[in-house]
């Protein structure tokens, strides 16, 4: 599917492609609620909706939203696309599938970027998990019984980490999917700050990229 991307605006790329992969796996019924955070250009909550998934696609940029709107538009696929901060549009309501491919880049020995930075789309944080711990801690109240959800990062932010705190919430959390990924411009541009801080090793200029897929079970 072609997608408008305007600056500023996450490009679909390596990660978006194995998560679209892991849903396709998941074999969802036709009509399941499915909800896409951080949804960027849309492509995920699209490829939901044109698999016939009732969409909903979540973003904090004003650009993003109108963006993931436009191709929905473009394509005539229906997709209810919302302003907001993760899952707060969203609030009370459960779904049978969340798809989640936050901002990841580690800005080693840093802040996070200015809010109305164009580099939250990719931007989280000192050690990656800005949005990530975020995901992990809203996703129990965000599935319904028998859930599942869907969440791609690189390793560098800590895998264990994430089926940690996904399995200390309740759900059963394993990886479905890795594969290698080169370097695109952002890390090019920050891995000597990354070997400087132990992140990468000398030298290295790709990350494993990996999927994570979380249950709720259908009973307490």
């Amino acid at each position: 599917m072609l997608l408008l991307r305007p600056p500023g605006v996450y490009r679909p790329q390596g990660d978006t492609r194995m998560l679209a992969r892991a849903l396709r796996r998941a074999g969802l019924p036709y009509g399941a609620r499915v909800l896409d955070l951080c949804t960027g250009t849309g492509a995920l909550a699209l490829a939901a909706a044109r698999a016939g998934a009732n969409a909903t696609a979540v973003d904090v940029s004003r650009r993003a939203v109108l963006t993931a709107r436009l191709n929905a538009a473009v394509h005539r696929v229906p997709l209810r696309v919302l302003l907001g901060d993760l899952a707060e549009p969203v609030a009370g309501e459960t779904f049978d599938a969340v798809l989640a491919n936050p901002p990841y880049v580690i800005r080693a020995g840093a802040s996070g970027p200015a809010p109305h930075s164009r580099a939250r789309a990719w931007d989280a944080g000192a050690d990656g998990r800005a949005l990530l711990d975020r995901v992990c801690a809203e996703a129990p109240r965000l599935l319904a019984p028998g859930g599942l959800l869907l969440l791609v990062h690189s390793e560098l932010c800590g895998v264990h980490t994430t089926l940690a705190a996904l399995r200390a919430a309740g759900l059963k959390a394993a990886v479905v999917d890795r594969g290698p990924e080169p370097f695109g411009p952002v890390m090019r541009a920050r891995a000597a700050a990354l070997e400087r801080h132990g992140v990468i090793g000398a030298g290295q200029r790709h990350e494993e990229l990996v999927v994570i897929r979380a249950d709720r079970p259908c009973r307490p």
